[in-house]
């Protein structure tokens, strides 16, 4: 280990713990306490070498040997407090006060003593303090100004040195005082350069950091201009940092978040406090590609530049960071809340429906019951008993439609719904569902059209569930279709598939609404609005049979003119273990204007 190795841990050990921790406070306060520790110890190893060669010492000598005890109590207040300007000061005083005594004793201002008044700003220096420099200039030119006034007034005691003596303390004063100024340029150097290399230092730790962290820091003008931007930004838009400088970060902001990211920017170069906003950036898909690629959304915390430097504007340091996985996050809870709160209005609509649809038939059903066991008190004879039996029947065949309804549904969404696939005639089904239908159509005061061609051949599908689509279709359209208008079922060969079309000039469908129509338990409009009756599960067991089927529905609407519903369903069914993935289903096209109309039921409005 170098002696010089030894020293500077001597030194640290002296430190204040203040300045153990910051590079250069650490190398100020070596530079301060070491040449006065190393003086002192060598004047006092002098000192008896001194002695032997001079003799007995004067008064004024033992004063200015008893003066070096000072630089040891400067260097011990130092180390105790950590007071770095402090002690600066009080060696300034210590310095000044030497100077005055040597020089009051050895001509005042004509004294070699007086030369020394100069290192006093001189040694300030080093404190890198602008109060320390003042306040020493000051103590100088104090002193010089009373050496000055004391000689001017004789108040100074007689020099005992002749005039050879004093040149050489002269030569000795000048010489000395130059030595010593050296000195502390050497050490005002040696500081410089050591915080020339701790800046280096600094900032290629900065560099580092700024280079292999994924956030990115950017240093921009109050209009948005970016200033500097790390590497990071490479990652995180695909694009060198070069072509982000100026407004080439603003040009990669989304248009509609353009205004937020300004205003951050603004109101932080004003000088208020740090901001915060989040907004999308384009990032390029691939590298030399800056026209395309997609959004990305950034969270950009922003705050004013502090730095004492005379800018013509404020500057803003940000730090922007990708945060479209949280994005993601948050859209996905967005939607798992709606989709919770439909499956809430879900429950409420299901409740309110099916409290009707239950309670109305088991209230005629207790009811009616009741007057038929109590037949003899209400003498009901035998053509009211009938009817009321004939009511009941009606009320429990109700009933039972809507709970097979619920349990057909409940089959379908479990998938435990099974097709028994046999051919058969599907025009012969349509006649027949229309002919079942054909009652409550006239009591309605609809006319019910079937429109079939006459080469339509059979189909290989589940006959039960190709009627149930036609009736629950079918009967849906004479439902919602007022008194006097029409309801057509038409069926014709499209390509590869049967195209079953059921429309109406009924009271239609909201465009809002419409996107909905399949839903289970879903009516277009307001349950406690709507003037139909129904569970709302019509439509969504057709388009879950038509699904079994590998089919597709497609339903048009408009409120006040009509719906027609059209339903796509292959020739022949394939059971889902041996069907081949299929590509979609194209658009359905307009029924097809060549075909014959099979039957026809002409109702008259009801008078």
């Amino acid at each position: 280990m170098s002696v010089l190795s030894i020293i500077r841990d001597c030194l640290d050990a002296l430190l204040h713990p203040s300045a153990r921790y910051d590079a250069l406070t650490r190398a100020r306060h070596r530079a301060f306490m070491a040449p006065r520790l190393l003086g002192s110890l060598a004047a006092f190893a002098a000192f008896p070498v001194y002695l032997a060669l001079r003799g007995a010492p004067t008064a004024l000598e033992v004063a200015a040997f008893a003066w070096l005890i000072a630089p040891i109590l400067l260097s011990w207040f130092l180390s105790r407090t950590g007071r770095y300007e402090a002690a600066h000061v009080l060696s300034s005083l210590a310095l000044a006060s030497l100077i005055m005594m040597v020089a009051l004793t050895t001509g005042g201002i004509e004294s070699f003593a007086a030369i020394w008044l100069v290192v006093v700003p001189l040694e300030a220096s080093l404190s890198a303090s602008r109060r320390v420099v003042a306040f020493a200039c000051g103590l100088a030119l104090a002193c010089a100004t009373l050496l000055i006034t004391l000689g001017h007034f004789d108040m100074l005691p007689p020099q005992e040195t002749g005039i050879d003596m004093s040149e050489a303390l002269m030569g000795f004063g000048v010489a000395s005082a130059t030595l010593y100024a050296a000195g502390l340029a050497f050490g005002a150097e040696s500081l410089a350069r050591t915080s020339v290399s701790l800046l280096y230092l600094e900032e290629d730790r900065y560099r580092l950091l700024a280079r292999n962290m994924s956030d990115v820091i950017s240093r921009h003008r109050k209009n948005g201009a970016v200033q500097f931007i790390s590497p990071a930004a490479e990652g995180m838009l695909g694009a060198p940092a070069s072509r982000l400088l100026g407004h080439g970060l603003f040009d990669r902001v989304h248009v509609a978040d353009r205004p937020a990211y300004l205003t951050a920017l603004s109101d932080a170069g004003r000088g208020g406090e740090s901001r915060s906003v989040e907004f999308r950036l384009r990032r390029d898909s691939s590298r030399g590609q800056n026209n395309t690629g997609d959004f990305i959304w950034v969270e950009m915390r922003c705050r004013p530049l502090d730095e004492m430097t005379l800018l013509s504007e404020a500057e803003v340091v940000a730090v922007m960071r990708d945060v479209t996985d949280r994005k993601l996050q948050e859209q996905a809870l967005e939607e798992a809340r709606l989709a919770a709160e439909r499956a809430d209005a879900s429950k409420t609509r299901f409740l309110a429906t099916m409290s009707h649809e239950l309670r109305t038939p088991l209230n005629a059903i207790i009811g009616f019951s009741e007057m038929i066991v109590q037949e003899d008190v209400l003498m009901v004879d035998g053509a009211k008993r009938k009817e009321y039996a004939q009511l009941i029947n009606d009320s429990g065949q109700h009933l039972l439609s809507v709970v097979n309804g619920i349990l057909d549904m409940s089959k379908m969404e479990s998938g435990n719904y099974e097709l028994a696939a046999e051919p058969f005639a599907p025009s012969a089904a349509l006649v027949n569902c229309c002919n079942l239908l054909a009652l409550k159509a006239r009591d309605n005061g609809v006319e019910l059209v079937t429109r079939v061609p006459d080469d339509l051949p059979e189909i290989t599908g589940d006959p039960r569930a190709f009627r149930q689509i036609v009736l629950n279709l079918v009967s849906n359209a004479i439902k919602f279709t007022e008194r006097g208008g029409t309801v057509t079922a038409s069926a014709g060969i499209e390509g590869a598939r049967l195209v079953l079309r059921v429309s109406d000039n009924g009271v239609g469908i909201a465009a809002d609404d419409l996107k909905r129509i399949g839903d289970p338990f879903f009516q277009a409009g307001k349950t406690y609005e709507r003037r139909h009756e129904g569970t709302g599960l019509g439509l969504s067991i057709v388009k879950s049979l038509v699904a079994l089927h590998g089919g597709e529905m497609n339903v048009q609407s408009r409120v006040d003119e009509g719906t027609t519903v059209a339903i796509a369903l292959p020739m022949v069914f394939t059971p889902p273990a041996l069907r081949l993935p299929a590509s979609n289903i194209a658009t359905l096209a307009p029924a097809p204007r060549a075909a014959s109309e099979v039957q026809s039921y002409q109702v008259k409005k009801r008078a």
